[in-house]
């Protein structure tokens, strides 16, 4: 037998790639019961959140699930922008009601890391913080397997549904972080778009933007071979851009092109919807491997410190959300303009090439380093995102604050393709109070 060879010295050479089955087209939902079947579940929980349950969609999962012969337990309660407490919630509910051979997710992002918080802690001894990221959390890994877990996305944007993160805020330390390990992958993937036609436009908006900030970050990100030769038990989910990511990211970028405004325009453009739900599913498919970097480590401390901005289309009505809150896609996109000018100099001819896929034949600046922001941003406010952090609450006397968690993201920023210092984000975050 070969004993592997580990070469500290030299470049990495080896790059992972890992993705959920996938089951992709209208009306796919309806297979759930034969597909969990054929995983052996008989009886699962099925976890959503208030406004999606408000749809229906989760009590007609429910019967559709109970007419093939699987026991469907719901939890209807998980948080949008979940919380430690949220999470804690959904895990006594999972412990309290179990046990279960699968667990369900329709729903955002936040219904989907629910459940997989809960699959951790139904199967793993320990307690919420022990999994957390450090220096949050203790970022113990998982000792004991755990159960299926099958993903059905509501909105189009998360990707979490493809990926090994469970997003969440700690309240007491005001800051957005996140449960990363490889066994919180799903199992299965469902993208039904039909699904995805009650989403509000706002939300529309605001996923999207998370769609183009994972394809554009995981592209942009160092490359795999960049990094340390790593052992084999050292390797990690987020391994760098690779040429297989790199593909997805691509595509990705050209069905936003063609889609993303009309989805946002008309909601019941089945079509639109579709290119927006497979960008989703395509940019998951390249973030979840390769990494994200600079505005998604800033976007976690604008959310954790929001004090009063309140966006139309999350509150259960579709109107104003519950609770101050922004969305993680608007979050993220609102520093990825200064961000990209930033990681311009690591890799222009991939910032050239990405804006060329987002907006093919644009008039371009003549600027190299301003291409990509300009026409980012004009994406933006074609959709109604807002205009900068001014316009969500903060001004130029928050950024320090908004550094210190920015620098606590380190499992985030060690994918950037420069090094990235405190004066950096400074200078990203103020150049992003107002972006136009």
């Amino acid at each position: 037998m070969t004993t592997p060879t580990f070469h500290p010295d030299r470049p990495e050479t080896v790059f992972t790639y890992g993705a959920p089955t996938l089951k992709f087209g209208a009306g796919a939902r309806h297979e759930l019961g034969h597909d969990l079947r054929a995983l052996g579940a008989s009886r699962v929980l099925v976890v959503t959140d208030p406004g999606v349950a408000a749809t229906g969609r989760p009590a007609e999962l429910v019967e559709t699930l109970e007419s093939a012969g699987v026991e469907a337990v719901l939890f209807d309660r998980a948080r949008v922008e979940p919380t430690d407490a949220s999470l804690v919630e959904a895990v006594e509910f999972g412990r309290d009601t179990g046990p279960f051979d699968a667990i369900v997710a329709i729903g955002g992002g936040s219904s989907i890391d629910t459940a997989k918080a809960v699959n951790l802690l139904v199967t793993n001894p320990g307690d919420l913080m022990d999994y957390v990221n450090a220096p949050v959390g203790r970022a113990r890994a998982p000792q004991q397997p755990l159960l299926p877990l099958v993903a059905l996305p509501t909105t189009t944007g998360t990707g979490s549904e493809s990926t090994t993160i469970c997003v969440l805020d700690v309240v007491s330390q005001h800051v957005k972080t996140g449960i990363s390990h490889a066994a919180l992958r799903p199992t299965a993937a469902v993208v039904d778009p039909e699904l995805t036609i009650t989403q509000p436009s706002t939300v529309t908006a605001a996923s999207g933007l998370d769609i183009l900030c994972h394809a554009l970050e995981s592209y942009t990100a160092r490359g795999y071979t960049t990094y340390e030769h790593k052992r084999p038990e050292d390797r990690v989910p987020y391994c760098g851009a690779n040429p297989i990511a790199d593909l997805w990211s691509e595509r990705a970028l050209s069905l936003m092109a063609e889609s993303f405004r009309d989805a946002v325009r008309d909601g019941d453009d089945l079509e639109a919807r579709t290119k927006v739900a497979m960008a989703a599913t395509f940019a998951g498919l390249g973030f979840g491997n390769a990494g994200v970097h600079i505005p998604h480590a800033n976007a976690y401390p604008v959310a954790g410190q929001v004090r009063t901005f309140r966006p139309d289309g999350y509150g259960p009505d579709g109107g104003p959300a519950d609770h101050p809150m922004v969305p993680h896609g608007m979050a993220v996109s609102l520093t990825a303009p200064e961000a990209f000018r930033f990681t311009f100099a690591a890799s222009p001819e991939r910032h050239l090439r990405a804006a060329e896929l987002l907006a093919p034949g644009a008039e371009r600046t003549p600027d190299p380093a301003d291409q990509l922001p300009t026409v980012l941003t004009e994406v933006m406010r074609d959709v109604g995102i807002p205009g900068g952090l001014g316009a969500v609450g903060f001004d130029e006397g928050d950024v320090p604050s908004l550094v210190d968690g920015t620098m606590k993201q380190q499992r985030l920023l060690a994918t950037a393709p420069r090094e990235v210092t405190e004066d950096d984000v400074a200078t990203i975050l103020t150049g992003s109070i107002e972006l136009w």
